[in-house]
């Protein structure tokens, strides 16, 4: 049921952007908002998982370097019945994890330093278990798409603010500005459905590959409460651009805010958590 709203939701923003095309050039103007689409994507399923990890000054480790946390991964990983991903710890001193790569085989889980000293080992396991349920989903590839197509429609937007969409064809004004404001908009809130739908998802999927809901429910409640004391060490931009990817927000963000978050309220995602027990017992 996951999958298909996240597949419904890209559908509507690919028709969000190949209409703004239209509206700039007609036909040829779909055509060519559709293939800056497919560039986009393209670029984003085989790169975006180097450029990330360079973001976040990732260091690869092996097994020598930290046996504990490699033995875990592998041990998750076959209970999620993947390969073993590469493993990445990043200096950030903010508890977070994130997976990247675009697809199973090419998959890698990156944890901070801060991560590392807050969790215990079982609530640590049920965060790596978070991120490999998302790469076993291949979330990290919807995600991608879905951030790429919101960007491309936001630029679109502006485009048409600063050239004037559909002059040729008599545009309005009003319309054109109307379009600036609510394309990216809408473009952004479905972006963030997408995400949402995908958090539940991996943290059932974490639930299961773990083996006990309460360990990822537990995990939650510390990055909740230390993602909102510490900052995450990056630009503001970098922080924006890959928050989806990480399992607790590094943004916090209140009342009218939180429409845009990539994730879900943390209680419920708790909640679902904690209701999973009975049905598991």
């Amino acid at each position: 049921m996951n999958t298909l709203k996240s597949l419904v939701l890209l559908v509507a923003l690919s028709a969000l952007l190949i209409g703004i095309g239209a509206y700039l050039g007609g036909q040829g103007g779909a055509t060519i908002a559709l293939v800056i689409a497919l560039v986009m994507n393209f670029a984003s399923y085989w790169w975006s998982d180097k450029i990330v990890l360079k973001m976040y000054k990732a260091t690869e480790l092996k097994y020598e370097n930290a046996p504990e946390l490699y033995g875990d991964i592998q041990e998750l990983a076959q209970n999620a019945g993947l390969p073993m991903p590469k493993v990445y710890i990043t200096p950030q001193d903010q508890p977070n994890a994130f997976a990247t790569g675009r697809d199973p085989n090419h998959a890698a889980v990156a944890v901070t330093q801060g991560i590392m000293r807050l969790l215990s080992r079982e609530e640590l396991k049920g965060v790596l278990a978070h991120e490999l349920a998302h790469v076993k989903n291949r979330d990290i590839l919807i995600s991608s798409i879905a951030a790429t197509i919101a960007t491309a429609i936001t630029y679109l937007a502006y485009f048409a603010m600063f050239f004037g969409g559909g002059r040729n064809r008599g545009g309005n004004p009003i319309a054109v500005i109307a379009m600036v404001i609510l394309a990216p908009l809408a473009a952004t809130v479905i972006r963030m459905t997408i995400s949402r739908t995908r958090e539940y998802g991996a943290d059932k999927g974490g639930a299961e590959i773990c083996g006990n809901p309460i360990h990822l429910a537990n995990a939650l409640r510390k990055l909740e409460a230390a993602s909102h004391r510490i900052p995450l060490q990056i630009s503001e931009q970098a922080a924006d651009s890959t928050s989806h990817m990480l399992i607790a927000s590094p943004l916090s963000g209140k009342g009218l805010a939180s429409l845009f978050s990539t994730h879900p309220p943390m209680e419920e995602r708790i909640r679902r958590l904690e209701a999973m027990v009975s049905g598991m017992g």
